[in-house]
């Protein structure tokens, strides 16, 4: 499954950061980057979850969350979002050296965009992947794998993802005018 980011959570942790330390010789190809959604608590970004899960990037291929910047719009051959130990995960393996029409995009909404998302009734399009939400008080981030033209409904309407027709890795969630 080919993926395109189209933005990152607010949260990120390492797995193994203290054992490849630890190692002689430090390899970044052993680290895993995880990614989630959070929201802003007392100053201090949190993980507030209704839902949790996680975007994994695998240290192997070259990804680096200091460096995130230089992955927007990047497309990443990946595993299909998948049920793990209980969370949403989808695995990003590696980027393609040229960027191709994706099949979906790594898309994160937050409140601001949308005056939040409406949690009743259908608020997702049916082929999209809910991956995290994080929600405290009106403050909300919600991580998703949505296909192009896809949609998430907010307190200020519809929202479709649409594709950049000249570069199909881009796109942008735009309010619907039928509202």
């Amino acid at each position: 499954m080919l993926i395109s980011v189209l933005g990152f959570g607010s949260i990120w942790t390492l797995r193994s950061a203290s054992k490849a330390r630890a190692q002689e010789r430090f390899d970044p190809r052993d680290l895993a980057y995880y990614n989630t959604t959070g929201v802003d608590v007392g100053g201090k970004m949190r993980n507030r979850p209704r839902i949790y899960g996680v975007a994994r990037f695998n240290g192997n291929s070259g990804f680096r969350p200091e460096c995130w910047h230089r992955m927007l719009y990047r497309v990443f051959d990946c595993e299909p979002p998948c049920v793990w130990n209980g969370h949403q995960k989808v695995l990003f393996k590696r980027p393609l050296r040229k960027p191709e029409a994706p099949d979906a995009y790594l898309v994160v909404v937050k409140s601001e965009q949308t005056g939040g998302v409406i949690k009743s009734g259908d608020w997702l399009h049916r082929e999209t992947t809910l991956i995290s939400f994080s929600e405290c008080g009106t403050d909300q981030e919600v991580m998703v794998v949505m296909p192009a033209y896809g949609w998430v409904r907010g307190v200020l309407g519809t929202f479709f993802l649409e594709p950049v027709a000249a570069k199909p890795w881009e796109a942008r969630l735009v309010l619907s005018a039928a509202e």
